[in-house]
C-alpha cells in the first residue's frame, strides 16, 4: 500500500477508534440482544451494524452524503425515522419486565429471535441515524484526498467496519459469559428499565439533531 494511503488510514483510525468505544445507541443495542437473546444474536446485531457503517460509508464516497447533508427534508425522514424506531426499542425494553438470560449455546433450544430479525436490528439501529453522514463527511474530507482513488476509500471503510465488528463481538463475548448472565438474571428488571431509559433518551436526542 502505498505510504501516503498508509498515513490516511492511520489518521482514519486513529479518530474512528474513540467513536468505536463511545457509549450509543448501537453499544445499548449490542448490550441487550446479548444479555436478552444471547450471543449469537448480539453477534449477528454486531454484523448488522458493521454491515450498516459500510452503507454509510458507500454513499458518502458517492457523494450523496452531501445531498442529505445540505438537505433538510431528507436529513429529517431519516431523523424522525431513527428517532422513531429508537423509541419503540425503548418501550419494548420498558415492558419486558422480568427476563431469563438467554443460553450461550443455542443448539437443542427453540430460538426466540431470528437470524434477520438479530441483523436487521442491528442495521437499522445505525442506518437510520443520521449522524455518521455528518461523521463521515467531516473526517473523509479532512483526512482523505480527492485524489486517493474510490476503491482505497472503500478499503479505509472495510477496515473500519470490521474494527467496529470485532469490538461489538468482543463486547458481545464478554457480556454472555456464565457470571454476567447470572447477574443479568438477578437485575434483569432494572436492566430492561434501564435500556428502555437509553434508548428513548437517545431517540430524543436524535429528534433535536440538525443538519448543519
Amino acid at each position: 500500500m502505498d505510504h501516503q494511503y498508509l498515513i490516511e488510514l492511520a489518521s482514519l483510525m486513529a479518530i474512528f477508534s474513540f467513536a468505536i468505544v463511545a457509549p450509543g445507541a448501537d453499544t445499548a443495542m449490542i448490550i441487550r440482544q446479548a444479555l436478552v437473546h444471547g450471543r449469537r444474536s448480539a453477534m449477528l446485531s454486531s454484523f448488522g451494524v458493521g454491515t450498516s457503517l459500510m452503507f454509510h460509508v458507500s454513499y458518502t464516497i458517492m457523494g450523496l452524503g452531501l445531498i442529505i447533508s445540505q438537505s433538510v427534508m431528507v436529513f429529517n425522514m431519516i431523523k424522525w425515522a431513527g428517532a422513531a424506531y429508537l423509541i419503540y426499542l425503548g418501550i419494548q425494553s420498558l415492558r419486558s419486565g422480568k427476563t431469563q438470560a438467554a443460553p450461550v449455546s443455542e443448539a437443542g433450544v427453540k430460538a426466540k429471535q431470528g437470524p434477520a430479525k438479530a441483523f436487521s436490528l442491528g442495521f437499522l439501529a445505525n442506518a437510520l441515524n443520521p449522524k455518521p453522514v455528518l461523521f463521515f463527511l467531516s473526517i473523509f474530507s479532512t483526512v482523505v484526498s480527492h485524489e486517493t482513488p474510490v476503491a482505497v476509500k472503500f478499503g479505509y471503510g472495510l477496515v473500519m467496519a470490521s474494527c467496529l465488528i470485532a469490538w461489538f463481538i468482543g463486547v458481545s463475548l464478554f457480556l454472555t459469559t456464565p457470571r454476567m448472565r447470572t447477574a443479568f438474571e438477578r437485575a434483569s428488571v432494572w436492566i430492561n428499565r434501564a435500556s428502555g431509559a437509553v434508548f428513548i433518551a437517545f431517540g430524543l436526542k436524535l429528534a433535536t439533531e440538525k443538519a448543519g
